[in-house]
């Protein structure tokens, strides 16, 4: 680890990796005598705020994961601009747009329908992933100068987003509001979502970081070594940086927007964007139902995404947790906000209005299916929603069953466990709204069962890989569901739960790669779709396939009897079920990690005395 953080420094930190600078018409695009400057820059943040929504790479056909979206944001601005622009690849090769392996395809001015610069950003994606972001970007000074749209954040090997705007008025949960794309690789939205972030590791180089710029030097393209950029401040890695502050995220929004507002004022810019979004939702939903509900958009189809409402959905779930934050905070305040939201009322569609008030109640519910009925996509029908979910849940149990039972049991054993708690809480809130299968109508429990791959995917298909394609998809929708759910009245089980669906996905890619599985060979039945590139390999997407260090693997022992020693404290005198449930967890977690540490080689040579006990778990 130590040797890794070593190189990764010095690549930062100089002016790295060089190519020629020979303009030609074959390169990707000209720049001629343009460069990056500062005001430059302040017309890209301009434009990503104005340009970028959540459906911009479903207008541009272009199918992303999180890494992939912000370069291509980059990428994109820059080529419409005639501006530099490079990135490092897994290989170590350096491509930009002076690059002429795409000689050969034509070019066109508007860069969407330019063949050669599409091919080289796609050539780009599967080399490129958030491992690799950090020799192409650089940390910034947390500031409102520096902190602008088109800043990225970026989670060590593991997620990163674009900063789309900045507010400074209180009206939202954060004042960083990004956009984020996630696995599996497809033509989708972005995802609308506030600023979070652990604290940015200083070696790994994540954190607010912003993208380098290539300067040609001695007639070669180069990057501009780190600590000469405008905005360059390695002060969010300082040890003082979180303090007098609940987590880097307070930290950084207090250093954002410093201003302490008004409650009042604040929790009416609150109501005030939460309307807003409700009111923006309601031509979206009844658009998609029209389009949709004669069974027109296969599930994951293009239109599907297009109609989706799964990114809206999940900010309005932080708003309306914000809300409740504020209200709690005021013991004054639940009474005189039921009021203020009962004196609005949002038309939904034909002879049905909700209050603010009842919208907020049903908000969990809500459903972002495109395919469901009206009352359905406004939560008005919990039971059915309940009901999809068990019967998921179920199917879920079944799979795993099959797949893993005889190759690892224990995991077996480990995952149904998970999905038994998630059946637990869904019977839980089955049982809080009165719901029975006898109010249920007979199409709505045919329309909410699991739907059989054959019903979206070409029997031509073989079955496996449609089988795996289905499970990941489900996986990703069942990590929504989780945070949509429990992020905000449970976070330690949402945590818990995305940490298990993520291994779920990890496992899946694993099968699907070993299938010999590709996109391009699932055709929906009634709309052609462009085949997107294959999962990542694992040790792309945060898997275990590729080797780790022994500190690391050391440090993921402590965390695990860490938590499991939290978990104890915290949870076993008021939920001993859920302790239960995630000590053993932990405890399949360390077993597993036991396992590498085995694999690896590894062993204590001078273990420190403070983790010498945690340690011997290992042997």
């Amino acid at each position: 680890m130590h040797v890794l953080a070593v190189i990764l420094l010095v690549l930062v930190s100089s002016p790295c990796l060089g190519q020629t600078l020979n303009p030609s018409p074959a390169q990707i695009w000209d720049v001629g005598d343009r460069r990056w400057t500062l005001e430059e820059e302040r017309r890209f943040e301009k434009w990503v705020e104005g340009t970028v929504k959540e459906d911009f790479f479903i207008r541009h056909r272009i199918p992303t994961d999180c890494a992939d979206a912000v370069i291509a944001i980059r990428w994109i601005y820059a080529r419409m601009a005639h501006l530099p622009a490079a990135a490092t690849t897994t290989d170590g090769k350096w491509v930009g747009h002076w690059s002429t392996d795409w000689q050969h395809l034509p070019t066109h001015p508007e860069w969407d329908k330019d063949v050669r610069f599409r091919a080289a950003l796609f050539h780009l994606f599967p080399r490129t992933w958030t491992g690799t972001l950090p020799l192409d970007t650089y940390p910034v000074r947390i500031s409102p100068d520096s902190i602008r749209p088109g800043t990225l954040f970026l989670v060590t090997e593991s997620h990163t987003g674009i900063i789309g705007r900045v507010f400074l008025d209180g009206s939202r949960p954060h004042p960083l509001q990004t956009w984020e794309s996630a696995l599996p690789v497809k033509i989708q939205k972005l995802n609308l979502r506030y600023f979070f972030s652990g604290k940015p590791d200083a070696r790994a180089r994540s954190g607010l970081v912003r993208f380098r710029w290539p300067v040609a030097d001695n007639g070669e393209w180069k990057y501009l070594p780190v600590k000469e950029h405008p905005f360059y401040s390695e002060e969010q890695y300082g040890s003082d940086f979180c303090n007098g502050y609940a987590d880097f995220v307070e930290a950084v929004a207090k250093r954002i927007d410093p201003t302490n507002h008004d409650p009042s004022e604040k929790m009416a810019k609150v109501l005030g964007t939460i309307t807003g979004l409700l009111r923006e939702r309601v031509p979206m939903v009844l658009a998609g139902y029209e389009q949709c509900r004669n069974g027109d958009c296969p599930e994951a189809s293009e239109v599907w995404e297009y109609h989706s409402t799964a990114g809206l959905d999940g900010a309005l779930v932080l708003l309306m947790d914000h809300l409740s934050q504020l209200v709690e905070q005021d013991p004054l305040s639940p009474g005189r906000v039921k009021k203020l939201m009962e004196a609005v009322t949002i038309d939904l569609f034909e002879n049905r209005s909700l209050t603010l008030y009842d919208l907020y109640q049903h908000h969990l519910w809500f459903s972002s299916d495109p395919e469901d009925s009206l009352e359905a996509r406004w939560g008005l029908k919990k039971c059915e929603m309940i009901y999809a979910r068990t019967n998921t849940t179920n199917a879920s149990i079944a799979f795993i069953e099959k797949t893993y039972r005889k190759r690892d049991p224990r995991y077996a054993d480990f995952s149904i466990t998970h999905q038994r708690e998630t059946l637990r809480r869904l019977g839980t809130e089955w049982t809080r709204f009165e719901c029975s299968e006898v109010l249920l109508r007979p199409e709505e429990i045919v329309r909410r069962s699991a739907r059989p791959v054959s019903t979206v995917w070409d029997r031509s298909v073989p079955r496996a890989c449609g089988v795996i394609h289905a499970e990941m998809r489900a996986t990703d929708d069942s990590m929504t569901f989780i945070e949509r759910t429990y992020r905000g009245k449970d976070p330690e089980y949402a945590d818990f739960s995305s940490m298990h669906q993520q291994e779920l996905l990890r496992r899946l890619s694993e099968e699907w790669t070993r299938s010999g599985c590709s996109e391009a060979l699932l055709r929906p039945e009634k709309k052609p779709r462009p085949a997107s590139p294959a999962p990542r390999p694992l040790d792309k997407i945060g898997g275990r396939s590729a080797p780790r260090t022994c500190d690391l693997i050391r440090k993921e022992i402590r965390a695990a009897n860490d938590s499991m020693a939290f978990i104890e404290k915290t949870y076993r005198s008021k939920d001993p079920e859920y302790t239960d449930f995630s000590m053993a967890h932990q405890q399949e977690l360390l077993r597993r990690l036991n396992e590498e540490w085995t694999q690896a080689g590894c062993r204590e040579e001078v273990p420190p005395t403070a983790t010498k006990k945690r340690i011997s778990a290992i042997k």
